[in-house]
């Protein structure tokens, strides 16, 4: 699991006329922006690398010689993390190390995108929401920890280094082909497989009244476009819809759309006490700086979640 994002691969290839190294360019997010703004490949036969060997890393990128990056891979687990938190802090920080001076040390002039987490404010009180980019950080996991300790990284250089850096933190995205690990994918695969007569119509829950921020990935990926192109150095960048939204919409949406009926069973194992209530993020700075904001529908962004599930199962 020490490649990037369990061995992801770094794509560099043209985008406007740019050579873009995507780091985890297999994951979920880095598969759509590779498809959104890039053709397919990998520069000089780079292939998957560890962030934590620095000779490898500076390799790779002397020989991509990128005009831009996208920073993606990280071990993203936050049980993982838990776990063993050693290896998430070496892949997220030291390896975000890693890549900063592999860049430096080819002379790299173009701009840095780090994606972050918007995990790192932790636990925020409802009177200070919308969450905007001043909030203090209160991590709340190894994961969220590494995530505000390689951002302060990536902020320093933007001082001291030779390039433009700056910062993303990206709210829940969701969109075709994410993982299954994740709520709405999980509810989307069972509802499919309901609707294809390979499950019972019952659909055991957690907590679905909690609230959050959701952005179709497609969303975001363009927000991640236009940051690399016009992001004003060593800012940070909420990315989110600003809208607040229970779990129990999306997946009576995803019923909606499929057709389906189906008992919910709300499984007290799954019930977390101390989780955050409610969440949603403020956009405007991304909005001020670029002109994002998401364009995508949550019924588009649902029926095409259906859809991708219906083609796996078939």
């Amino acid at each position: 699991m020490s490649d990037i994002m369990a061995g992801e691969r770094w794509a560099g290839w043209g985008c406007d006329g740019m050579n873009v190294l995507v780091t985890g360019a297999d994951g979920f997010v880095g598969r759509h922006f590779c498809h959104a703004f890039g053709g397919a490949g990998l520069a000089d036969g780079a292939g998957a690398v560890e962030l934590r060997d620095a000779g490898r890393v500076r390799a790779a990128v002397a020989a991509i010689r990128p005009d831009a990056v996208l920073h993606l891979a990280a071990h993203s687990s936050v049980a993982a993390s838990f776990q063993d938190p050693a290896q998430t802090l070496a892949v997220n920080v030291t390896g975000t190390l890693h890549l900063l001076q592999a860049l430096d040390a080819v002379g790299f002039a173009g701009a840095f995108l780090y994606i972050g987490s918007g995990d790192v404010y932790g636990r925020v009180e409802e009177g200070d929401l919308p969450v905007r980019e001043a909030q203090p950080l209160r991590p709340r996991s190894p994961y969220a920890v590494s995530k505000v300790a390689a951002e302060a990284l990536c902020y320093q250089w933007s001082q001291t280094g030779g390039f433009r850096v700056l910062m993303a933190r990206p709210f829940n995205h969701i969109g075709p082909g994410q993982d299954a690990r994740f709520a709405v994918a999980d509810f989307a695969r069972q509802i499919m497989e309901m609707r294809l007569g390979r499950r019972e119509p019952v659909l055991v829950t957690g907590d679905l009244d909690v609230t959050r921020d959701f952005s179709d990935v497609r969303d975001v990926v363009r927000a991640y476009h236009l940051l690399l192109q016009r992001g004003e150095n060593g800012s940070i960048y909420n990315v989110c819809s600003g809208r607040e939204r229970p779990l129990r919409s999306l997946l009576e949406g995803l019923l909606q759309t499929a057709g389906v009926q189906a008992e919910l069973r709300t499984d007290p194992a799954r019930l977390r006490p101390a989780e955050q209530r409610r969440m949603v993020g403020d956009p405007s700075a991304i909005r001020a700086a670029v002109g994002w904001a998401n364009e995508i529908s949550l019924e588009q962004t649902l029926t095409d979640i259906l859809d991708y599930w219906e083609k796996e199962l078939r």
